[in-house]
């Protein structure tokens, strides 16, 4: 329990939340490139055919573009201050949810 004439604000360590959400945002990122590798050994191994080796380089833009989404969240949640990182601007949160989207139903284009 805080002391009545000291600040919540101080007792919190502001280095905990910015790092759990650097680790998701690593770990949502390990996750898409499983994805993007496994749809591209899917294309590749099953006989490349042209919609296939098509729909795989589709993966690997859609990866590449939220890998550049969640390097960018990243970089701001190492570089905060003491008030904490700027919040995830809706521009970001939509481009991550929709490369996310696209690269699952590319990935499973490729198994149907």
């Amino acid at each position: 329990m805080t002391a009545p004439d000291r600040d919540p604000q101080d007792t919190r360590d502001p280095g905990l939340q910015p790092e759990r959400t650097r680790l998701a945002w690593r770990r949502t990122t390990l996750a898409g490139t499983v994805v993007a590798v496994l749809a591209a050994r899917t294309a590749l191994q099953s006989g490349p055919t042209a919609a296939r080796v098509l729909i795989c380089a589709l993966c690997a833009a859609l990866w590449l573009g939220f890998l550049t989404v969640a390097h960018h969240r990243i970089r701001a949640l190492t570089t905060t201050e003491r008030s904490g990182p700027a919040a995830l601007t809706p521009k970001h949160a939509t481009a991550a949810a929709l490369y996310t989207v696209a690269l699952a139903v590319c990935a499973a284009a490729l198994v149907l």
